[in-house]
C-alpha cells in the first residue's frame, strides 16, 4: 500500500458486547480473519454494547440505538415518544456510520430468524437500515454465515427479506437457513452454506478420557420458547426447568459432578434455580466470559448437555460428545452435520427419563463420537477457509483502496 492510498475501512454490526457469548464469538472469528488477511484495515463497530466491545476487542465502537432505553418496555407517553423519535434518529445515525466504510460485515448470529422472542421494530428494523444504507451509499454489506428461519409475523418477515435482498454478500450457517430465505422470496442461487464462524476459533486441547465417569457440563438457557410461543412462555420455561432439575438430580444420585454453564447473562437465574433445587456440592457453576472459556470447561468434561446453539458448537469443536436440547431447527441441523443427529432432545418437552436414556447411550458410544467429531471439525475448518477467500474477493477487490467517501 502506497502512502497515497487510504486504508480500507471495515465496520462490524450486530448485537455485540451485549452479554451473548455466541455473538461475541462470531465477532472474534471475523476479527481474526481481518487481522490475518487484511492487517491494514481500520475496523470499528456499530453494536449493542460498545463499551464491552472496545474493552475486549480493542476496536472503536458506537452504540447501535440512539435511545438508551431501546430494550425496556415503554408504557408511559414520554417513553413511547422517545422510542419513536429514536427510530427516526437511527435512520440518519446508521446512514452516517455506513457512509464512513468501504464494507460492513454482519458476523454470524441468527440475524434472519425469530426463533427467540423478537419485535419487528427492534433488531430487524436496525438490520434493514444497515442494508438499505449500504445499497444507497455504495458500501458493501456482507451477511456472513448467518442463521435464518421462516418468519410468520408479516412486518418482521418483510424487514428480514428486504435486508437480505439488499446485502452484497450472503452466506448461511446451514442449508435450512438458505431454504428459509428462498421460501421467503429471496433469490439464493448464488448464496453458499458454510459452518458457523465459531468453528474457525482456536480450540483448546481436550483432556484424555480417564476411563471412569467424570464431569458432565450442562449448558443452560433462560428458555421461554420462541416468537410464536409468547402465550405459553411460562409453561414452556417451567417444563424445561423442571425436567432439567430432575436430570441433574439423577446424575448427582449416581455420584457424577455437574458443571453448570451459561451462554448469556440472562441465564444466571436458571443456574441459581438449579443450584437451589438440587442443593448438592457435586453441582457447581462457572461464569464464562467468552467462547474460549466455554471451550476450556467443555474440553475438561466427559460429556456435555446443552441448549444454546453456541454452547453446542463449543462442545462439538472440542470433540466432546454432546447431547442437544433443541429449541430450533438450527440445533438439529448442526448436530446432524457433525454426526450426532441421534442425540437431540426437544427443549420444549424435556422428559428427564428419556433424556437420561439418551445420555447413557451417548456415553456408551463416546469413543466413536470423538473420532467422528475430529473428522467433521477438520472439514469445517477447511470450508471456513474457503469462505474467507470468497469474502476477500467480494469485499476487497483490487480497487478497494480507492479514496474513501468523505463523511
Amino acid at each position: 500500500m502506497t502512502s497515497a492510498e487510504t486504508p480500507v475501512r471495515v465496520g462490524v454490526f450486530g448485537l455485540l458486547g451485549s452479554g451473548n457469548l455466541g455473538n461475541d464469538g462470531s465477532l472474534e472469528a471475523v476479527l481474526g480473519y481481518l487481522r490475518a488477511e487484511h492487517p491494514d484495515a481500520e475496523v470499528d463497530a456499530l453494536c449493542g454494547g460498545p463499551e464491552a466491545v472496545t474493552a475486549r476487542f480493542g476496536i472503536p465502537a458506537t452504540r447501535l440505538h440512539w435511545n438508551r432505553a431501546e430494550y425496556r418496555t415503554a408504557s408511559r407517553a414520554g417513553a413511547i415518544a422517545s422510542k419513536g423519535l429514536g427510530k427516526l434518529v437511527d435512520v440518519f445515525r446508521t446512514a452516517a456510520w455506513v457512509r464512513r466504510h468501504d464494507a460492513v460485515i454482519v458476523p454470524g448470529m441468527g440475524v434472519l430468524e425469530a426463533t427467540l422472542p423478537l419485535r419487528p421494530w427492534g433488531f430487524p428494523y436496525s438490520l434493514f437500515l444497515l442494508c438499505a444504507s449500504g445499497r444507497l451509499l455504495g458500501t458493501r454489506v456482507a451477511l456472513v454465515s448467518v442463521g435464518a428461519a421462516e418468519i410468520r409475523s408479516r412486518p418482521t418477515r418483510a424487514l428480514v427479506r428486504w435486508s437480505a435482498r439488499l446485502a452484497a454478500y450472503r452466506s448461511y450457517r446451514d442449508a435450512q437457513s438458505r431454504d428459509a430465505m428462498r421460501a421467503m422470496g429471496v433469490d439464493t442461487a448464488r448464496d453458499e452454506v458454510y459452518p458457523d464462524l465459531a468453528f474457525s476459533l482456536p480450540t483448546p486441547k481436550a483432556s484424555p478420557p480417564s476411563g471412569r465417569p467424570g464431569t458432565v457440563c450442562l449448558g443452560v438457557m433462560d428458555f421461554h420458547g420462541g416468537n410464536d410461543d409468547r402465550a405459553r412462555a411460562e409453561e414452556i420455561y417451567r417444563r424445561y426447568l423442571d425436567g432439567t432439575i430432575r436430570f441433574v438430580r439423577a446424575l448427582v444420585e449416581e455420584g457424577r459432578p455437574v458443571r453448570l454453564l451459561t451462554g448469556d447473562t440472562c441465564d444466571e437465574s436458571v443456574v441459581a434455580a438449579i443450584l437451589d433445587a438440587v442443593g448438592s456440592p457435586l453441582v457447581t457453576s462457572a461464569e464464562p466470559a467468552s467462547l474460549a472459556d466455554l471451550m476450556n470447561e467443555m474440553a475438561a468434561a466427559d460429556t456435555v448437555v446443552a441448549v444454546r446453539y453456541h454452547n453446542l458448537i463449543c462442545a462439538l469443536k472440542t470433540g466432546t460428545p454432546v447431547l442437544a436440547l433443541c429449541y430450533a431447527a438450527k440445533s438439529d441441523a448442526l448436530m446432524d452435520r457433525m454426526g450426532l443427529g441421534a442425540y437431540c432432545h426437544p427443549a420444549r418437552e424435556v422428559d428427564a427419563d428419556r433424556l437420561l436414556e439418551q445420555f447413557r447411550d451417548l456415553e456408551k458410544h463416546a469413543p466413536d463420537l470423538r473420532r467422528t467429531l475430529a473428522e467433521r471439525n477438520r472439514t469445517a475448518a477447511q470450508q471456513l477457509a474457503r469462505q474467507f477467500t470468497a469474502l476477500t474477493t467480494t469485499l476487497f477487490p483490487a480497487n478497494t483502496h480507492a479514496p474513501r467517501k468523505a463523511p
